[in-house]
């Protein structure tokens, strides 16, 4: 038991340290690889969005064909992903490196959760393990940006890829010996259409908002790709609707509160990691920082999370999901808004607590959507409620990098200075998260987590029922 939780934890770090380490080392491809803000986008959305669609789908993979085998395939992927992203010799071969990795993280991350609820089915024992699991994700999360700091000056960008390679083998040849197989007969069938059209129309959409700033927003190229993006998800919800065991089953979306938390969740993504894309670049190119100190700089934010995340749940639990995340999402906008006025002549002394108050913000509120969105359901859906969470999420996400990007390359096209998009950027974040505050202060149940529930989660199933892709107490981007 102890060596599967420490593969599975260690094969989640993995996962959640490409992440943030990522970022620190935007400014150094974009120097080496001569490429501009259009591909800084594609070389963190192309991960993003092969993540977001395939999440569900890679829980399925691991209960219909065996938890051990996607894990480990999944750790095989990520690798040698990782491999052809530090040799890559040019910003295409990095994004076909960065799709790869994508794959494999949508494999291993919820076959490890999924090994992990497989091999404790006594509730209490579940929840310690996944919260120690959580608590790797963390961990990731913050080493993520001093550690991609501290690499990229000292090897340059490739080095945040290699770095996965003897982490992925260890775990490989590890899990070979040490992990068993285990698997659901009863899993739902791979719903290969609905997979396809959601990755196909995603993939679309985020295609004309990256490259809509730099070719034109009325171009031919890129309105066509809104208009088949719009037709490919048209036509993903019509498949979902009709076959027997959809991938996102639209029928949970009749539940308000379900509804509700998962368009919170799609906002959270997109401020979050939106405006996170941005963080190493400003203090690289508007305050004149070296790559290791940006990467410093960036850490009260990631560190916020991963100190009140676990809280969050508690909070839920006491005050109820509309208070604690009306209150996260109004303290992650002010926090965002505040990072808008910051210029280049700003100190670090009066820059770090606006990042922590983001950070913080964004931890009251994640948690307690997850949870929201998992007792708008069945217990026996909490998985896949707990999944759906996450790729809205992902969703998000993908949208944040692709708009926010697009806000500064218009601005910026319009004459502006790169300082002047960025705060344009970060005050559109600030808003749009306000604006979700309001929203769900207005239309997220006011209920609290019942402590039967509260102590089930988010282990409370048994090992047949659907895979748990993302435990509400995870820290993660």
């Amino acid at each position: 038991m102890k060596a599967l939780l420490t593969l599975t934890c260690a094969g989640q770090f993995m996962v959640l340290l490409d992440n943030t380490i990522v970022g620190a080392a935007l400014p150094d491809m974009q120097q080496r690889l001569h490429t501009g803000l259009t591909g800084l986008q594609w070389i963190v959305d192309a991960y993003v969005l092969l993540v977001a669609m395939l999440l569900l789908s890679g829980g399925v993979f691991a209960d219909r064909f065996g938890r051990r085998r996607v894990f480990l395939a999944g750790v095989v992927v990520f690798t040698a992903a990782s491999v052809v992203c530090s040799l890559a010799p040019s910003i295409g071969w990095l994004i076909a490196g960065r799709v790869l990795q994508g794959i494999g993280a949508a494999a291993l991350s919820p076959a490890s959760l999924a090994l992990i609820a497989a091999a404790y089915p006594a509730p209490k024992e579940r929840v310690r393990a996944i919260g120690l699991w959580a608590g790797f994700s963390g961990i990731g999360l913050a080493a993520g940006p001093l550690a991609g700091g501290i690499l990229v000056e000292a090897f340059g960008w490739p080095a945040i890829f290699l770095v996965n390679v003897p982490i992925g083998a260890v775990l490989l040849l590890a899990g070979l010996r040490a992990l068993k197989e285990s698997r659901n007969p009863g899993a739902p069938p791979i719903d290969v259409p609905g997979t396809i059209l959601s990755v196909a129309g995603v993939g679309a959409v985020t295609y004309g908002l990256i490259e809509g700033g730099s070719r034109g927003w009325t171009s031919p190229v890129i309105l066509g790709s809104f208009a088949a993006g719009l037709a490919l998800l048209a036509a993903f919800v019509v498949v979902e609707s009709r076959v027997p065991a959809p991938m996102l089953p639209l029928r949970l979306f009749r539940q308000r509160l379900f509804t509700v938390s998962n368009t919170a969740m799609v906002v959270v993504g997109f401020a979050l990691m939106g405006s996170s894309f941005f963080f190493s670049q400003f203090f690289v190119y508007v305050q004149g920082t070296s790559i290791l100190v940006a990467g410093l700089q960036t850490l009260p934010l990631s560190l916020a999370m991963v100190v009140v995340s676990p809280y969050a749940g508690r909070f839920a639990a006491r005050y109820g999901y509309r208070v604690v995340t009306g209150i996260g999402l109004a303290l992650a906008g002010l926090g965002l808004l505040a990072l808008g006025l910051v210029h280049a002549d700003t100190g670090y002394g009066n820059v770090w607590w606006r990042l922590a108050v983001v950070g913080i913000g964004f931890a009251l509120t994640m948690s307690p959507l997850t949870g929201a969105a998992i007792q708008a359901v069945s217990p026996q859906e909490g998985g896949l409620a707990s999944g759906v969470s996450s790729t809205t999420r992902q969703i998000g996400a993908v949208l944040g990098v692709a708009v926010l990007g697009a806000i500064v390359h218009t601005r910026q096209s319009g004459g502006a200075s790169f300082e002047s998009g960025l705060n344009t950027a970060f005050l559109v974040a600030g808003v749009v998260t306000l604006a979700c505050a309001m929203f769900t202060g207005l239309w997220l149940t006011a209920s609290r987590i019942p402590r039967s529930v509260q102590a089930e989660q988010p282990g409370g199933r048994t090992a047949t029922e659907p895979p748990v892709t993302a435990p509400p107490n995870r820290p993660t981007y």
